[in-house]
């Protein structure tokens, strides 16, 4: 079905530069890169995914049937995303809030063309039907042969906020008297950021986060007119053979330029108490959610609350993994423990519906997450987070963040974790035509 080609490259960033550009002549575009994070559990350095053959999209009804089933039929890779809304397909809720977005609920496709980067390695994985134009597309992807022009973005991008300071203390003082009285023990309280009558340049913006961020799960997504810049640090799940891993994100510090200053801060979420609780209580939310699809007495914590720095923030991650059976499906691996839980609270089905209660915009793609099967029935999903989204049509810029509140939990804190975690999404949209 399908050609692989392998080609050495002298000079990587270039030709990484080159081939995103190259991309976007595609009405789908799946980039997905680690920026030399190399971990245990990493596949490459960067794929590029692009020009479906068959797809789908749909809402939330049904999604996940209608996903395996395609799937299954496809036997190949197949790129894409999942929503955070896809919780009304896993449980009985609904999402009424404000979408400025308009992204299918979920969307996936088979890609024509798969380059994957590893090192000075390209390999270049084409459908049998436009092998033929794997030597060509090399030579005019290396000479930066593109037709992309730079769009012109709007000057002074006025960004706004869904819900003021004052009434983001409402909700979080409101979570918090549900925690209180033991309704929920923890819930991700989130925010929108957005600007109206807005154009940007999806890939210039895109390049300008990612090299202020450089995170590990990186991801240009085009769909026609939609498009998601993502800066993730967050992985959501993976599946190697028999083995599921999850690697929630729960705490975060602030990095300094300082050495001394930068171990301290470091340190101090180390030892933080409310921050390992809170990742703590994740951990035990994953657990349960991998239980589900796993061998009995597989579940295991391979690593809990170990700080990974990256250039803006140090994060505090723990490593779950599972083994399941090898005719376990995939897609019911996922939807087994979707929405996940580091971005939902616990109990989770109470936390989702509080959510949608007190935030005042529709999550969509934010908290949803982006990834791949492969036709060995692998997987691997990021979490949609510190991300800027798109509507091309609609002019409508959007990015959110938020935090988790627990018993301990000061709003005043969490908007001030918030505002940390939107500085580079904020500084690159506000900077645009510098």
């Amino acid at each position: 079905m399908r050609t692989l080609k392998s080609f050495e490259v002298s000079d990587e960033p270039t030709f990484r530069s080159n081939l995103i550009s190259w991309s976007q002549q595609f009405y789908e575009t799946v980039w997905l890169e680690s920026n030399a994070h190399l971990k245990t559990y990493s596949s490459f350095d960067a794929i590029l995914a692009v020009d479906a053959l068959t797809l789908i999209q749909t809402d939330a009804f049904n999604a996940f049937e209608d996903l395996k089933a395609y799937q299954q039929e496809t036997k190949d890779w197949i790129f894409g995303y999942l929503t955070y809304d896809l919780k009304n397909d896993v449980e009985n809720l609904s999402s009424k809030n404000r979408d400025g977005l308009y992204f299918p609920e979920l969307f996936f496709f088979q890609p024509k063309k798969i380059i994957k980067i590893t090192g000075k390695k390209v390999v270049f994985n084409y459908l049998n039907m436009v092998a033929d134009e794997i030597d060509e597309d090399f030579e005019l992807i290396r000479k930066g042969a593109s037709d992309y022009k730079t769009i012109e973005a709007t000057k002074d991008i006025r960004i706004r906020m869904r819900i003021f300071k004052d009434e983001y203390f409402k909700g979080a003082k409101e979570m918090l008297r549900h925690i209180h009285r033991g309704d929920i023990y923890e819930a991700n309280f989130c925010q929108e950021f957005y600007a109206e009558d807005t154009c940007i340049d999806p890939l210039g913006t895109y390049e300008r986060l990612n090299s202020i961020s450089k995170a590990p799960y990186a991801t240009f997504l085009k769909l026609n007119d939609k498009y998601l810049l993502s800066a993730s640090p967050e992985r959501y799940l993976r599946k190697e053979g028999t083995k599921i891993i999850s690697q929630p994100i729960k705490g975060t510090a602030k990095r300094s330029i300082n050495r001394m200053e930068d171990d301290l801060l470091k340190d101090r979420l180390e030892n933080d108490p409310k921050e390992r609780a809170e990742n703590i209580m994740i951990v035990d939310l994953v657990r349960n959610d991998l239980s589900k699809s796993a061998l009995k007495g597989s579940v295991e914590v391979e690593e809990l609350c170990k700080i990974y720095s990256y250039e803006q923030v140090h994060q505090m991650v723990s490593t779950v993994v599972a083994q399941v059976e090898e005719s376990r499906n995939p897609v019911d691996i996922i939807k087994d423990s979707f929405p996940m839980g580091s971005m939902t609270g616990a109990p989770k089905i109470s936390a989702m519906k509080l959510i949608e209660e007190l935030e005042g915009f529709k999550r969509g793609l934010y908290s949803g997450a982006v990834g791949y099967f492969t036709p060995e029935n692998d997987f691997d999903f990021n979490v949609v987070i510190r991300s800027i989204l798109y509507n091309e049509t609609e002019k409508y810029v959007s990015y959110a963040v938020g935090s988790a509140l627990t018993a301990k939990a000061l709003p005043e804190a969490e908007y001030e974790e918030c505002l940390l975690k939107a500085k580079a999404m904020r500084e690159v949209l506000e900077n645009s035509n510098e």
